[in-house]
């Protein structure tokens, strides 16, 4: 069974994107959470980021993949990790 995806994301970022397009490509859904929307949603990121906004930041399952610059490869081996791929 798939693990769910919670992705944390911006209109603006062009890194949120890039993410949005990979997991697309892997076919797995995900819920997204736009954090300038939802004031709630920046506090939760805030707190699994260590105080800041980082978008994106991927919650699967409470396993927290999040970063400041996109990196395919990386993105794979986290959700790996995570169980997700």
């Amino acid at each position: 069974m798939a693990k769910k995806i919670v992705i944390y994301t911006t209109t603006w970022c062009p890194d949120c994107r890039a993410a949005k397009k990979f997991l697309a490509s892997k076919n797995l859904s995900y819920e997204e959470i736009d954090i300038e929307e939802n004031p709630d949603a920046a506090e939760i990121v805030m707190k699994l980021s260590d105080g800041m906004r980082k978008v994106p930041t991927l919650d699967i399952e409470g396993t927290i993949v999040s970063g400041d610059k996109f990196h395919p490869s990386r993105f794979e081996k986290d959700l790996r990790d995570a169980g997700a791929l």
